[in-house]
């Protein structure tokens, strides 16, 4: 009946997309609904300094899956093509995941959802269920899906669709003695938002003022441009109500697949992480996006700080919040540890296993107490007191007091008096990039601007580049709305 062992738990996995770690009610945040994953952190642990290894959202899922930063894996932006059809690209490739490992310890392990990382049509190998998004965003009604490896349209909401789906897997495997993993990846609460969920969910903030997004001034830098930020500004509520819909309509979605668990009597050898692949600014800092929605990219807290809560009753002590800084990198050699599966890389690698903080235990003394984050050209390492953020090739560098400024509001980076924190934290980030990057897939000089991934990152040549220069639309911001404003969604 699936695994009854506590040391060898069932795993679900649940990916949110594009979820700023402010978006939770559990978080501090009064005026967003989320009762089950409120629920799920009073009965396990929230960290509140949890960080994506890239704020947008194929790089981020890459780490999770494989350990390893962007310039290792090579995933350095959002996939633009390949992912389905004969022009397919794995973008992934010859690269051990998490669930190779987990398949090869007994697991038998499914992928519900979101994929985005290339050849979303062909179902890995060690995958015994596959109901992958056809590309990675796009309508919550008539989604295009590939069960399998056939395309297929969920003319239902497709949060429901999804969350329908994974209690019907936990219900078959029930029936069976191997452990299973479960990846749960929604699009939600990724655009579009406007008349884009089921009403439910939106009156529930017909009348919300929405103090947690504050309306701020422009951005310098933001992508979108005047005419499409104008737009947005007059529509911001709207879009705001569609977001935290959204957010909520997701909660009772995954409450849905939690109860089935707690049906078959699987809670207390079922380990439930819930986390989102990067942040989100609804008007934080005057950006709506995350960090390529600004040019050069951000990185901000907003964008690269994400909501992460993991549960397992019996063995992972409930009711606590965890102020460690950590990343997705780290999550890899956490499952396997947590789990006692083994896997040797060959190589070092930059993530660390956390399960000493999830069980309650003292924290390992060498435990380090840095963040590093990188989109392409952009680096970012990140104590508790400061943030340094570089690059490539020349600026704009910036500098945060983080302790005195957690808003990041005042860049310190010209202040003569700190030239030595800037020189100490600059030597710290050079030190560790060169200990885990790959050179062929190095993004700090591939162009990477958050217009999106067109290859693979080692055959970017001259003439040749393989990320893109602009987005699909000009202003982009049409992608924010439904394609088909006439529906009702009820």
């Amino acid at each position: 009946m699936a695994s009854k062992d506590r040391q060898r738990p069932n795993i679900l996995f649940v990916i949110s997309d594009d979820q700023g770690a402010w978006a939770l009610g559990c978080a501090g945040n009064n005026e967003i609904q989320t009762p089950t994953l409120d629920r799920l952190a009073r009965n396990g642990i929230r960290f509140d300094n949890f960080f994506c290894t890239s704020p947008v959202c194929s790089p981020a899922r890459a780490s999770v899956l494989t350990g390893d930063i962007p310039s290792q894996h090579g995933v350095h932006d959002w996939i633009r093509t390949g992912s389905v059809g004969e022009n397919r690209i794995d973008y992934l490739a010859g690269q051990t995941l998490v669930t190779d490992v987990m398949a090869k310890n007994g697991y038998r392990c499914a992928l519900i959802g979101k994929w985005h990382l290339g050849a979303s049509d062909v179902p890995r190998p060690e995958f015994v269920k596959w109901f992958a998004h056809q590309s990675g965003m796009g309508p919550y009604y008539n989604a295009p899906m590939i069960d399998h490896d056939k395309p297929c349209v969920v003319e239902g909401y497709l949060s429901d669709a999804l969350s329908d789906m994974a209690v019907e897997f936990v219900r078959s495997e029930a029936e069976r003695p191997e452990p299973f993993w479960l990846s749960l990846n929604f699009t939600a609460p990724h655009y579009p938002w406007i008349d884009s969920h089921p009403k439910q969910f939106t009156n529930l903030y017909q009348d919300c003022p929405f103090n947690s997004c504050p309306q701020e001034p422009p951005h310098p830098w933001f992508a979108g441009g005047k005419p499409a930020l104008e737009r947005g500004r007059q529509e911001r509520r709207e879009s705001l109500i569609g977001y935290f819909a959204a957010v909520s309509a997701m909660d009772a979605a995954i409450g849905r697949v939690l109860d089935e668990i707690e049906r078959q009597k699987l809670s207390e050898s079922t380990l439930v992480v819930f986390m989102s692949d990067n942040g989100m600014n609804c008007g934080h800092h005057g950006i709506w996006g995350k960090g390529n929605g600004t040019r050069p990219q951000n990185m901000y807290d907003t964008s690269v700080k994400v909501p992460c809560i993991v549960s397992q009753p019996g063995r992972i002590p409930a009711g606590r919040v965890s102020h460690d800084l950590l990343s997705g990198y780290d999550v890899f050699p956490t499952l396997m540890d947590y789990v006692g599966a083994s896997h040797d890389f060959g190589r070092k690698t930059p993530g660390h296993s956390f399960r000493d903080i999830l069980e309650g235990r003292p924290a390992e003394a060498d435990r380090q107490v840095v963040v590093y984050d990188e989109y392409g050209p952009v680096r970012m390492v990140r104590t508790r007191e400061w943030k340094y953020v570089h690059r490539y090739p020349d600026g704009p560098h910036e500098l945060f007091h983080l302790s005195a400024d957690p808003g990041e509001r005042t860049n310190l980076i010209d202040d003569p008096s700190l030239a030595t924190t800037v020189a100490d934290l600059r030597r710290r980030l050079e030190v560790w990039f060169r200990t885990f990057v790959n050179p062929l897939r190095d993004g700090a000089d591939k162009g990477v601007t958050g217009c999106g991934q067109l290859d693979l990152a080692e055959n970017n040549k001259p003439g040749r580049p393989v990320f893109a220069e602009q987005h699909l639309v000009g202003a982009d911001w049409d992608l924010w709305m439904a394609s088909d404003k006439s529906s009702t969604r009820t």
